[in-house]
């Protein structure tokens, strides 16, 4: 199930960690959830969760790709 190469993919970060990977507050990172914009959150019990590191360094590399596609596109039409 887990690929023995990748130690992040079964690590897990609280919704304080994830703000900060992702430079958000903890609202409009629950926003973002609500919307269905961000991963899920793993459910710990007792109001608390938290999220695949894994999964929220994927979310970061596809916003940094697309800001990359937009600079591409927005240099075409330039």
């Amino acid at each position: 199930m887990f690929n023995k190469h990748d130690n992040d993919i079964a690590v897990l970060v609280s919704l304080n960690q994830a703000a900060a990977m992702t430079s958000m507050s903890r609202g409009m990172l629950n926003r973002y959830r609500a919307t269905g914009r961000f991963p899920a959150a793993v459910d710990l019990g007792d109001r608390r969760v938290a999220f695949v590191k894994s999964e929220v360094l994927d979310w970061i590399q596809k916003k940094i790709e697309a800001r990359i596609t937009a600079q591409v596109r927005k240099d075409r039409w330039a």
